[in-house]
C-alpha cells in the first residue's frame, strides 16, 4: 500500500511538471505583456516636455534668480574637484549621497552649466509623482524622471525610459542610498546606478554633499540659518566630485558601489583632484596646534616653547586668507 502512495506523488508530479512545460509559453508571453506594462506605466509618468528648449530655459531662469538666491541667504556652497568632468566626453551617472532636499538644487548648481543642462535627476516615483502637479514642479524645476525605489531588476521595464535619455546622450543624477538620510550618515547605496552604468558603458561620478543636512534635515520643510551673536549666520556646505568610475560589467557592480560608499565615507578628501593643498595645511596646522597644547599639558611648560605663546597657537594671515577665499560662494552661472 506504501508504495501505491510512493507511485501516485510520483504520477502526480510528472503531470504537473508536464502542464507547467506547456505552459512555458503562455508564461513568457505573460512576461513580455507585464514589462510592457510596467514600461508604459513610467513613461506615462514621465515629463518628457521638462527636458525641452523653453522648459530648460525656464529652469535655468529659476536656479539662477530665484533658488539659488534663495539657498545663498541660508547657506554658503563650495565646490571641489569639477573640473574632473572636463576630462569626458560621454554622459556619466552621477551618484551623490541623500540627507536632504537641498541636495539635488545644491549639486545641479554645482555642476558647470554645459553639463548642468544635459542632467536629468532619477526621482522616486511613489513619492514624486503620485500627484501630477508635484510631478510637473520638480520636472520643470529639476528635470526629473521617475525611478521606482521597490525593485524589481533592471529588465522589468521600469527602467526603460531611462535607458531612452541616456542613449540620447544626457547626464543621470542618482541618490542610490534610496532615501534621505535621517541622522545625516552614510547609508548603504544599491547597486542600480552600477548596473546601469555597465548597460550604457558609462562612467560613475562619486559626489560627496556635507552640510545640507544641518540646513535643512528631512521633516524640514525651509532651511534655516545657524544662531549667532546679534545676527544669524549661514550654513557651510561643500560638494566634492570623485573620479570617475568604469564598470566592468554588470557582476562588478557590487565593487563599483562599494568603492562609491568609500568615497563617502572619506568625504571625497582623498579622491578630489581638485582639493586645494592649503585645506590639507590647514587641518595639519590644526593636529599640530592640538598635539602642542596636549604635550604642554603634559610638561606643564605653558604653550611648550618657552616664551609663552604656542608655535600653532595662531593660524598663519596668509593660509587665513585663503580660507576665507574658499568660504565665499560661488558666483550662479
Amino acid at each position: 500500500m506504501g508504495d501505491g502512495r510512493i507511485d501516485r506523488v510520483i504520477e502526480q508530479g510528472r503531470a504537473k511538471t508536464t502542464g507547467i512545460k506547456t505552459r512555458v509559453p503562455e508564461l513568457r508571453t505573460r512576461g513580455a505583456e507585464l514589462r510592457a506594462e510596467v514600461a508604459k506605466k513610467y513613461k506615462k509618468m514621465d515629463v518628457s516636455w521638462a527636458r525641452r528648449g523653453y522648459a530648460r530655459a525656464a529652469r535655468l531662469m529659476l536656479l539662477n534668480f530665484i533658488l539659488g538666491p534663495m539657498i545663498d541667504f541660508y547657506s554658503r556652497t563650495r565646490t571641489v574637484g569639477e573640473d574632473l568632468l572636463e576630462e569626458s566626453s560621454k554622459p556619466v551617472i552621477f551618484v551623490a549621497n541623500h540627507s536632504s532636499h537641498l541636495d539635488t538644487p545644491v549639486v545641479l548648481r554645482a555642476l558647470p552649466r554645459k553639463w548642468r543642462q544635459r542632467t536629468a535627476v532619477a526621482a522616486a516615483a511613489d513619492y514624486f509623482y503620485k500627484k501630477r502637479w508635484k510631478a510637473y514642479g520638480v520636472a520643470l524645476l529639476f528635470n526629473t524622471v521617475p525611478i521606482g525605489r521597490e525593485g524589481g531588476g533592471m529588465d522589468s521595464g521600469a527602467t526603460d525610459h531611462v535607458d531612452e535619455l541616456l542613449d540620447e546622450g544626457w547626464n543621470l543624477l542618482l541618490f542610490p542610498e534610496g532615501t534621505r538620510s535621517r541622522d545625516g550618515s552614510i547609508g548603504k547605496p544599491r547597486s542600480g546606478a552600477a548596473v546601469i552604468a555597465a548597460m550604457h558603458d558609462l562612467d560613475i561620478v562619486p559626489i560627496y554633499v556635507h552640510g545640507t543636512h544641518e540646513t535643512m534635515p528631512p521633516g524640514q520643510n525651509w532651511p534655516k540659518r545657524l544662531p549667532g551673536k546679534g545676527m544669524s549666520r549661514r550654513h557651510k556646505i561643500e560638494v566634492r566630485f570623485g573620479e570617475p568610475i568604469r564598470p566592468q560589467g554588470i557582476a562588478d557592480r557590487k565593487r563599483v558601489m562599494a568603492e562609491v560608499r568609500d568615497f563617502w565615507e572619506r568625504k571625497g578628501l582623498e579622491v578630489a583632484a581638485g582639493l586645494p593643498v592649503e585645506v590639507d595645511v590647514l587641518v595639519l596646522h590644526e593636529v599640530l596646534r592640538q598635539h602642542e597644547v596636549a604635550a604642554a599639558a603634559v610638561n606643564g611648560n605653558g604653550n611648550g616653547n618657552g616664551n609663552g605663546r604656542g608655535r600653532f597657537e595662531h593660524v598663519p594671515p596668509m593660509l587665513a586668507e585663503q580660507a576665507h577665499q574658499q568660504d565665499r560662494p560661488a558666483p550662479a552661472t
